[in-house]
């Protein structure tokens, strides 16, 4: 009885597999799987077949007919997740298939059982989440090529062709970049605890580069995303239904509640990578950005909040290189804090482009013919035209994260 009283008080070891993450993959689901079993076979032929569905105006008439499927054939954590994929995506294009004008109030029960039990099931909530968009909806064209992105495919789309492709896979490519990154975090986490100050600063210096990799990586959204299709076509997709107007009340998931629900839609913000480099570096943001940030944790599968979680509750990596005194470790230190704002601003150019840029030429272009939407002739979302889809205003939030991030920085 005392050894294993013994075992039970043995902390736990800071680890990546004790989180689900992987060296090779940090955040990424590894090799998700993109087959369900033959009884999902009705979700599986919607979601495969979502931007036709949509741009025709079929969606809603096809998930009224599908059949009720229990949740209870879904077997490991791969075929959950793949199942809230699908759903997610059917849910998305289901609500705004035909725009902001005609939202639904409603999510039919055939539907929001089994994708609320599945949600409950990973602790995710019931709406798309970065965790599906981009972690766990890539393929590889050539199972022993490389993780690039002409050997990669996404698993399910909506309206937006290769730019909804290209956004996608472009971020997940920013979140393979963050992967040394993410061992970097334990590493540092590990050199804290011994001390050792080499250990420490090498990985410091390996969390600098990881952070200027990613920055690197976000560079080629302008390769593989059209700003005018982003904007006007792909981004209502991603929205949620809470604080925005144009779903003011929420949405009704018929069998789970007879209350409306609001969830926010996607945002880089759900993302765990920057929530945990933050943790790490002790960066203090201002208290409505960090309450929009905490929020958006909800949105992460759980082993990720709890790896942020760790790094929290550890010991303080800022205040163990003051205590040190040490000025290689503040030159690393600042490497990172530095090199975390210059990702910031990178992406404060991104949405200035693809959002704010986009809007105005959207606006100009009122009432004449568009040649890039195809036959999707959907209006670009007013409620969100100063908006990110996670409900933030998208431009005074970057700008404030930039700031506080740079002012991390530990002076000389």
């Amino acid at each position: 009885m005392e050894m294993n009283n013994e075992n039970e008080e043995k902390p736990l070891l800071f680890t990546l597999r004790r989180f689900h993450l992987s060296e090779d993959y940090g955040f990424l689901l590894p090799n998700p799987l993109s087959e369900l079993p033959a009884p999902y076979g009705p979700w599986m032929e919607i979601a495969n077949n979502l931007p036709h569905l949509i741009q025709s105006h079929q969606l809603r008439s096809q998930v009224y007919k599908m059949p009720q499927l229990s949740s209870q054939h879904l077997r490991g954590h791969r075929e959950l997740h793949l199942a809230h994929l699908a759903l997610s995506f059917i849910t998305m294009g289901f609500v705004w298939q035909e725009g902001e004008e005609e939202t639904v109030k409603l999510l039919p029960r055939n539907l929001a059982v089994p994708y609320w039990e599945i949600s409950q099931m990973l602790g995710l909530p019931p709406i798309l989440v970065h965790a599906d968009f981009v972690l766990a909806n890539w393929k590889k064209k050539n199972l022993n090529g490389p993780l690039e992105i002409e050997n990669l495919d996404t698993i399910f789309s909506l309206p937006g062709g290769e730019s909804l492709r290209g956004f996608i896979l472009v971020t997940l490519l920013v979140e393979k970049a963050a992967a040394p990154g993410v061992k970097a975090v334990v590493q540092a986490g590990k050199a804290i605890l011994q001390p050792d100050k080499e250990a420490l600063h090498k990985a410091l210096q390996e969390l600098a580069k990881a952070i200027k990799e990613m920055t690197e990586a976000l560079k080629r959204m302008h390769d593989y995303v059209d700003p005018a299709i982003f904007y006007a076509v792909i981004r209502i997709f991603l929205s949620g239904w809470k604080d925005n107007p144009a779903m003011p009340r929420g949405l009704i998931y018929e069998g789970v509640s007879d209350e409306p629900m609001s969830y926010s839609g996607g945002s880089a913000a759900q993302s765990t990578v920057l929530h945990a480099f933050d943790e790490l570096l002790a960066i203090r943001h201002s208290k409505d950005s960090t309450a929009f940030l905490h929020r958006m944790r909800d949105y992460m599968p759980p082993h990720h909040r709890a790896f942020i979680e760790e790094i929290q509750s550890a010991p303080s990596l800022k205040q163990h290189i003051l205590a040190s005194g040490n000025e290689k470790l503040r030159i690393a230190y600042n490497q990172c804090a530095s090199a975390l704002a210059d990702l910031r601003t990178y992406h404060i150019a991104i949405v200035t482009k693809y959002i704010t840029t986009a809007a105005a030429n959207a606006k100009a272009r009122k009432g004449k013919p568009s040649h890039w939407a195809g036959s999707l002739q959907i209006k670009p979302p007013s409620s969100l035209q100063e908006r990110g889809t996670g409900g933030s205003g998208i431009l005074s939030f970057l700008k404030s994260v930039r700031d506080t991030t740079r002012a991390g920085i530990i002076q000389g």
